[in-house]
């Protein structure tokens, strides 16, 4: 029997990259749906080497998109995370690195019409209900994935795509700082949770013994510090109210110290077990956010002297500028404002194909 060939395009967003579909092409089933997805990554297997997915999480993301469901938006973006050595699919946070393809996505495929040589295109991203706007390039009523735009992470250079995100605090957790505290201390460790699009817990590095330098491999060699970081995760899950998040991606874990780069303040991100080899956008926004509200981790480890609202948060790969404005009111802090600059690359278009025994091609598609 045929395998199912299923169109798709393979695209770089940020620092990530993953298959990009269009809701209409998968299976309208959530369970049938995953499996399809398992299969054309090649999970559960470390090398995930009977699929496409590039065997790290970072390489093994989904974005499936349609027409929008609210009157606010033009497009839903839902992202899926597919686990490379499990059968997990989850939709438990967003990713803002795919994001940044998602425009050109809508755009390749004809859901979208391009608007001039630039497109403003509101994205309702459906894991957390909230808006950000993407600036596509679009010279000619074509898109443009050729510019002068770097973003650390990435050889090269891309066409800019710039997101501004709108109402996206406490998105996961109700509130930017769900615990009601700036700070809050965990196994004896002061920590910062908050929500800015992602849920994240940011802890000083030298709490956990460690300088904030070491690479990603040199984290996640270290079997007690795992453990430890897992083991704040897991209550932090709890006080942010996100529940048992023993089996959930969200909290990111940001171990924070002073810059050694020029930035604002240095990171490592276990995501929530392997370590990121940058940080991800969304993740950056709430760093970036901490950084912005005095007395949080992040706020600590600034200089008096900074007052500014752009923050350079360095990552093991480079650097990441986040605009983060935060005011401080009666009922406590909103964010006023979160936007950055991404870049995205189409590397492929064409069809992922799945074994016939996961999803049939014969007759009409299953419910």
């Amino acid at each position: 029997m045929p395998q199912r060939a299923i169109p798709c395009a393979l695209i770089r967003g940020g620092t990530s990259k993953g298959l990009y579909f269009l809701a209409s092409d998968l299976p309208e089933q959530t369970e049938l749906r995953d499996k399809v997805l398992l299969a054309a990554m090649g999970s559960p297997d470390p090398r995930q080497i009977d699929g496409v997915g590039g065997a790290h999480p970072l390489t093994s993301k989904v974005a499936i998109v349609s027409k929008a469901s609210r009157d606010d938006a033009d497009i839903d973006y839902l992202f899926l995370q597919v686990s490379p050595d499990s059968d997990v699919v989850s939709d438990a946070q967003n990713c803002g690195n795919l994001l940044a393809g998602v425009g050109a996505f809508a755009l390749e495929t004809g859901l979208l019409s391009a608007d001039g040589d630039l497109t403003r295109i509101r994205v309702h991203m459906v894991n957390t209900a909230g808006i950000a706007v993407a600036t596509v390039q679009t010279p000619g009523g074509e898109v443009e994935y050729e510019g002068d735009a770097r973003i650390d992470g990435v050889p090269g250079t891309s066409a800019p795509v710039e997101l501004e995100f709108v109402d996206l605090e406490g998105s996961s957790c109700g509130t930017l700082l769900p615990t009601g505290s700036v700070a809050d201390e965990i196994d004896g460790i002061a920590v910062t949770c908050i929500d800015n699009g992602m849920p994240v817990v940011l802890i000083h590095s030298q709490s956990l013994g460690k300088s904030g330098n070491e690479t990603p491999a040199e984290l996640e060699a270290d079997a007690l510090l795992r453990e430890r970081v897992e083991r704040i995760r897991l209550h932090a899950g709890q006080l942010m109210g996100l529940g048992d998040v023993t089996n959930k991606t969200v909290p990111k874990m940001s171990l924070v110290s002073s810059p050694t780069q020029g930035g604002t303040l240095s990171t490592r991100t276990f995501i929530p077990h392997r370590v990121h080899d940058a940080i991800g956008v969304l993740g950056a926004v709430s760093v970036a956010t901490a950084c912005a509200i005095p007395g949080t981790v992040a706020a600590n480890l600034l200089p008096s002297s900074n007052d500014g609202s752009t923050f350079e948060i360095e990552h093991p790969t480079g650097f990441f500028s986040v605009d983060a404005e935060v005011t401080a009111g009666a009922d406590g802090f909103s964010v006023k404002r979160s936007a950055l600059l991404r870049t995205a690359r189409l590397l492929m278009r064409g069809t992922v194909c799945v074994p016939s025994a996961v999803w049939p091609t014969e007759g009409a598609k299953q419910q």
